[in-house]
């Protein structure tokens, strides 16, 4: 793939005309230097000059060369992709809702648990977009958005990777997730709006009902896809530590509504799916994508994809101006 060297500030790059300037006036200086004279310096002529007297003047030289460097830096320097990007996209508004109640600890995934495991799910998954806006709102007892609708996938990553269970209100509102997430949508331009909810458990806290909620996404024309997650039924679930530290599990009963999931995806002209391990909750993610219809995001226009090329700039920069710094300071120091 052919790169191109480009400058985001190429006019910093006339700064580079000062580095001969540099370079007269450290010869200047050292024309000028005042020197000591003996009565008796045929005795020290006789020694030889030595190989320390033609290393001095590469001092202004390489101090010259950390500017140069450091100018180049402060440029910018990029590497532009040869291929241009068409702004003429195509991309899905996607809010994900995820359920951060304490079932989720619960360990049917074993070695994970749910929330773990729906984590690393969603991360790949929203490395895999390209044009697609993606928001988050979590929930437990109460919802709240934890990113806005956006395409830089590293954000929603990292704010994914710091969300855990046992911050919020325990409960499980999902009524309350569906209504803060058809909020983040409702004034997108985008043709294709789209909310998946990912639960393991039946609504009981929020304000909201789940069917209101689900008829405001109707009357939005807003698809729910919901994805329930676990087996249901008995599953072990953490009831604390032994004296060495390892977590107990107790098989514990947690009720699941796979019914309410269907009816609300079924209003909404959604669709159910059920997860009962990593791959299921993969596949049910790419189904949604599967079935949505693309709308543009941007119209006309193209873009070049850059890189920034910096780093290894300044790191030069600062290496040679600490070299400078330690040869005058040691081996190179010279008196007076």
């Amino acid at each position: 793939m052919p790169l191109d060297l480009a400058f985001h500030s190429p006019q910093v790059l006339w700064g580079l005309l000062l580095v001969p300037v540099l370079l007269f006036q450290a010869w200047r200086e050292r024309r000028q230097r005042a020197v000591l004279r003996f009565s008796g310096a045929h005795v020290f002529a006789r020694q030889g000059r030595g190989f320390r007297v033609y290393l001095l003047p590469a001092l202004p030289v390489v101090r010259a060369l950390a500017v140069a460097v450091a100018l180049i830096a402060l440029a910018r320097p990029q590497s532009r992709d040869a291929r241009v990007r068409d702004l003429s996209v195509e991309g899905i508004d996607i809010v994900v809702a995820l359920d951060l109640s304490t079932s989720m600890e619960a360990g049917d995934f074993r070695p994970q648990n749910r929330l773990h495991v729906a984590k690393e799910v969603l991360a790949e998954f929203i490395s895999n977009r390209v044009n697609d806006r993606i928001g988050l709102v979590v929930f437990a007892g109460a919802a709240y958005t934890q990113a806005p609708l956006t395409l830089d996938y590293g954000v929603v990553r990292e704010v994914l990777k710091q969300i855990r269970t046992r911050v919020l209100e325990d409960g499980t509102a999902i009524g309350d997730a569906l209504a803060t997430s058809l909020n983040r949508l409702r004034d997108s331009e985008a043709k294709s709006r789209v909310v998946v909810l990912i639960t393991d458990g039946d609504n009981n806290a929020g304000k909201i009902s789940p069917l209101d909620a689900a008829s405001m996404a109707q009357s939005l024309k807003i698809p729910i896809y919901t994805i329930l997650v676990g087996k249901g039924g008995k599953v072990p679930f953490p009831q604390g530590q032994d004296l060495f530290g390892n977590t107990v599990w107790r098989d514990t009963e947690i009720p699941i509504n796979p019914e309410l999931l269907q009816d609300i995806a079924s209003r909404t002209g959604g669709e159910y799916y059920r997860a009962t391990d990593p791959e299921g909750l993969k596949q049910g993610l790419q189904k949604v994508l599967d079935s949505l219809e693309r709308s543009k995001l941007m119209e006309g226009g193209a873009s070049a994809t850059y890189r920034e090329d910096f780093h290894p700039y300044l790191l030069a920069a600062f290496g040679l101006a600490a070299l400078e710094l330690l040869l005058r300071a040691t081996f190179l120091r010279v008196f007076p």
